[in-house]
Formats: C-alpha cells, sequence, structure tokens
C-alpha cells in the first residue's frame, strides 16, 4: 500500500512539472527576437561591411527584424548604395530607426533611411539634405554634375516609390537638399512612424503588415520582444578607427620618419620595421577614402623641395615653399563629401610644420656628416696641442691627447714646450712651436 501511495505521488509530480514545462516553454519560445546595430558614423567601407555582418547574422539567428540605430552627418555614394543594396535584398525586414534625439539621417543616411522596410525617427532628430557632393577634383562642367544629380535622384525613386512613400519629397532632399524634422517627414509620409524608444517602436509596429520589395506581405509579430544588441568587432573597432583621415595622416608622416631614421642609422631595425607598419597601415586606410592625384603630387613636390632645402640651401625659401605644398596637399588629400571625413585644418598644418622642420634639420646633419672625411689614427691628431716629453731636435717623443708619438719638429725645441700638430708622415707626427694655453704674448 505505503509503495503504491509512492508511486502515485510520484507519477502526480512528473505530471504537475511537465504541465507547468508544457505552460511555461511555449511562452519563450514565442518572445520573438529582434537585434539591433547602432551607427553612429560616417559612411564609408567600413560602416557597410558592419551591416553585411549584422544582416547575416539577423538571418543566421531567425530574428524577426533587424532594427539599424542610425546617426551620420552622411558619407560614399559608393558604399551608400551598396548599404542600401543590403536593405532591399535582406530576408529579416530592417527597421531603420534615426535616434537618439539629436541624431540625423543626413546626406547618405536620407538613402538608408528610405530604404528600409519601416523608416522611423525619434523626436528631436532630422533627416535630408542629400544633394550628391562630388568625390573628386577639380570642377567638373555642368553636364557632369547634372549627370551625378540624376543618377543619385533615380537611385532614391526606384525603391522610394516601391516602398509607397513620398517620391517627390524624397527628390525634394536631393535636388535641393532639403532635410526634414521628424514630425514634417511623417507628415510628407517619408518615414512610417515616429517613436522614443525602442520599447515603444516595437509596440506600435507589432501586427503592422508591411510590403516586401518582391511585393509579398509579412506580418510583424514584435509585442514584447528580445533586443539583442550587436556589438562591433574588434577588426571593425580598429578599423573604423584607422579610416579617419586625420589618424592616417599621422600614420604616414610618423612612418615616414621612422624609416627615414633607418636608413639614416642603418642596423637599428625597430624604427624601419615600425616605420614600414605604419605607411602600409595608412596606404590601406587612404586606400578606403576618395583620394585626390592632385594633393598626391603636391606631397610629392613638398617633399622634393624640402630635400633641396636640406642639401643646397636656399636661405629658407625652398623650405617654407615645401611647407605650403604640404599643408595644401593634406587639406586636399581626401574628397571628402562630409566635413567629418576630411583633414582637420589643424592637423594639416601641425603636421606639415612639424614634417618640414624635422626633415630639413635631419638631412642637412645627414648631408653635413656626409661630407666630412673620416678622421683616424694621426689624422685625428692634426690640430691638436701637444708636449714635448724631451728635447726635440729635432725628432722626439711628444704626448698627445694622453698618447705617446714619436713627432719631428719645424726646429729644435726644448722639453716641455707646448706643440701644436700639423700633419703626419705615416706613425710620425709634424709638430710646430705653440704658445702655451691663456698666454697672451708673442714668442722670441
Amino acid at each position: 500500500m505505503v509503495e503504491r501511495t509512492h508511486r502515485f505521488v510520484v507519477a502526480l509530480a512528473a505530471a504537475v512539472l511537465f504541465a507547468a514545462f508544457g505552460l511555461v516553454s511555449p511562452a519563450f519560445a514565442q518572445q520573438p527576437l529582434v537585434e539591433k546595430l547602432v551607427l553612429s558614423d560616417t559612411i564609408q567601407p567600413v560602416t557597410a561591411s558592419e551591416l553585411d555582418r549584422a544582416i547575416a547574422r539577423a538571418n543566421a539567428d531567425g530574428a524577426q527584424a533587424l532594427i539599424v540605430e542610425l546617426d551620420t552627418p552622411g558619407g560614399l555614394l559608393d558604399s551608400t548604395r551598396a548599404m542600401a543594396g543590403a536593405i532591399l535584398g535582406s530576408r529579416v525586414p530592417i527597421i531603420v530607426y534615426v535616434s537618439p534625439a539629436g541624431a540625423r539621417a543626413g546626406s547618405a543616411g536620407f538613402f538608408l533611411l528610405e530604404s528600409a522596410d519601416i523608416a522611423a525617427m525619434a523626436p528631436g532628430t532630422n533627416a535630408g539634405a542629400a544633394h550628391p557632393v562630388l568625390e573628386f577634383g577639380g570642377q567638373p562642367d555642368a553636364t557632369m554634375t547634372q549627370k551625378i544629380e540624376n543618377d543619385a535622384e533615380a537611385f532614391l525613386r526606384s525603391y522610394v516609390t516601391r516602398r509607397n512613400r513620398n517620391a517627390e519629397a524624397a527628390a525634394a532632399a536631393v535636388q535641393s537638399s532639403h532635410s526634414y524634422t521628424a514630425e514634417e517627414a511623417l507628415a510628407q509620409n517619408l518615414i512610417d512612424l515616429t517613436a522614443s524608444s525602442d520599447a515603444q517602436l516595437l509596440d506600435s509596429l507589432d501586427g503592422r503588415t508591411i510590403t516586401r520589395m518582391d511585393g509579398a506581405k509579412l506580418v510583424l509579430h514584435l509585442k514584447g520582444a528580445r533586443i539583442a544588441l550587436l556589438q562591433s568587432t574588434l577588426r571593425e573597432q580598429l578599423l573604423g578607427w584607422l579610416v579617419n583621415p586625420n589618424i592616417a595622416l599621422l600614420f604616414l608622416v610618423g612612418g615616414a620618419l621612422l624609416i627615414y631614421l633607418e636608413f639614416n642609422t642603418p642596423g637599428t631595425i625597430v624604427p624601419g620595421a615600425l616605420g614600414t607598419l605604419m605607411v602600409l597601415l595608412a596606404v590601406f586606410a587612404l586606400n578606403l577614402l576618395p583620394i585626390r592625384y592632385t594633393a598626391v603630387m603636391l606631397l610629392v613636390a613638398a617633399l622634393a623641395l624640402l630635400l633641396l632645402e636640406a642639401k643646397f640651401g636656399g636661405h629658407g625659401a625652398l623650405a617654407i615653399a615645401g611647407i605650403v605644398c604640404l599643408t595644401f596637399g593634406t587639406l586636399t588629400l581626401v574628397a571628402a563629401p562630409v566635413p567629418e571625413m576630411s583633414v582637420h585644418p589643424l592637423v594639416a598644418l601641425s603636421v606639415s610644420a612639424a614634417f618640414g622642420a624635422i626633415t630639413v634639420f635631419l638631412v642637412r646633419l645627414a648631408v653635413r656628416s656626409r661630407r666630412m672625411k673620416t678622421r683616424l689614427g694621426a689624422d685625428a691628431m692634426v690640430g691638436s696641442r701637444a708636449t714635448a716629453m724631451e728635447p726635440l731636435a729635432p725628432e722626439g717623443h711628444v704626448l698627445v691627447e694622453g698618447e705617446i708619438w714619436r713627432a719631428v719638429a719645424s726646429e729644435p725645441v726644448p722639453a716641455g714646450s707646448p706643440l701644436r700638430v700639423v700633419g703626419h708622415e705615416q706613425f710620425l707626427l709634424h709638430v710646430t712651436p705653440a704658445e702655451p694655453v691663456g698666454s697672451t704674448g708673442t714668442r722670441a
């Protein structure tokens, strides 16, 4: 009887546990997953790779949606096209959310905002000013400018219309650099909603039906969704730091000076290896940015002028011309579509002045040292003072720089007389009488 009761209690406990598990586990299983990527930087190749990784991760994790929290002044048009294409082709619905208050989706960011399945903005944000900025030097003709503007406008219209948004208002952001607040963008049907937080955003979107780029309808189930923040990888953080043109310029100049130091003092190894690494990193970073070749020519001309000043001397005129060329070259090196991607004027001026002064100083030292003849042994004694250790009539021993040498005098001199070395023949010094140190009289 006791055994039967025990079995009944165990079975009852198991049933309760299974029932509790059956009630609780579906709640966890049904909780939707939404992943989130924060982009608060300029739009460039590193940013594009971050978005690609986030979309691939959201697809792999089976997320219901990917929130891209955006705050950008703009960036490169090529990277913008790649990122907009990735958003348009994503299997996971993309929510581009301009946040927090004070953020903006300027220039290239406006293209990304309009490409999203859901475009949202927080109160106190703005978007627009999407007129393309030419990313190459010189003044293109009117036809080329119009081509670039029309191409950018057509690219924006190609998906704004498919997203059932206001194509005319979107085109105004390209044609006349018009910018919209969150409320204006909502009123103009450029965005789908405004929200003050991620939670409010997801609650507002729960149950909404969206139309994908292929025309398919999709109902969003985002009520009580769990938001997983996607962190930048170490590689992306390093590349994002290195692609800053100011950092790249400092690496380039610092690496060049270290390489010169290695050539001037061969065998030290460390400066040469470190300098080569810095130059390669700078070239890699600058390769990701739009570079003006006229600026590169100015940098080459500046280096040539500084070397000529150091070797031949130009009373400072060549050095000043070289520093001016270097300053203009560094200032215009990056054809930046937004100020945040250009070299800061203070950095350009400081680097140019310091690099110019150091280059002239080091090259002058190197040229001067190469012009001086190597003096060893008896050669090093010429011009030195000596003391007769015994009477020289005319040969004898003298003390020079703490060393004893055989010497021949131009005339007989007594022991202890002050002498000066004027030449040598193999290991025989030629000396002549000299005034004692501190003497002001004349020798009879």
